[in-house]
């Protein structure tokens, strides 16, 4: 089994962002910025944290970063990760599919979308961004 695994990040844990400690934490390791694949739409989710859902229509490609994480910090991560995310494949735009943050439908219900923005970094420097 091998001991890293790399990882996409699309919002709070991206460097300089409210949670990227968390990654700090565990030894994960900055590799590069990416873009996923265009099949991406990505949620607002009160202005505090992203949600991006991979879907058949309508996507785009949304700004990542990708790291180096530790096998074993994953959970650690994860349950440190505000509710309804949760983690998944991500397909990034030069055919790569790594794990990476998605979020839950579920938690995508009734929130804005900021799709149109390609990303959280983008979205909370626009003024249509609240918090």
């Amino acid at each position: 089994m091998p001991k890293t695994v790399k990882f996409a990040v699309n919002g709070t844990l991206m460097r300089g962002l409210e949670l990227n400690g968390n990654l700090q934490a565990v030894g994960a390791t900055f590799v590069r910025e990416a873009t996923t694949e265009p099949t991406y739409r990505l949620f607002s989710i009160n202005d505090r944290y992203p949600a991006m859902l991979r879907v058949r229509e309508g996507g785009s490609a949304i700004a990542v970063e990708v790291w180096e994480v530790p096998v074993e910090a994953l959970s650690q991560i994860l349950l440190q990760e505000p509710p309804g995310l949760c983690i998944g494949k991500i397909c990034l735009a030069d055919g790569e599919i790594i794990l990476g943050v998605v979020g839950e439908s579920i938690c995508c219900e009734n929130q804005s979308e900021i799709t149109q923005w390609r990303g959280w970094r983008a979205y909370i420097t626009s003024e249509n961004y609240n918090s």
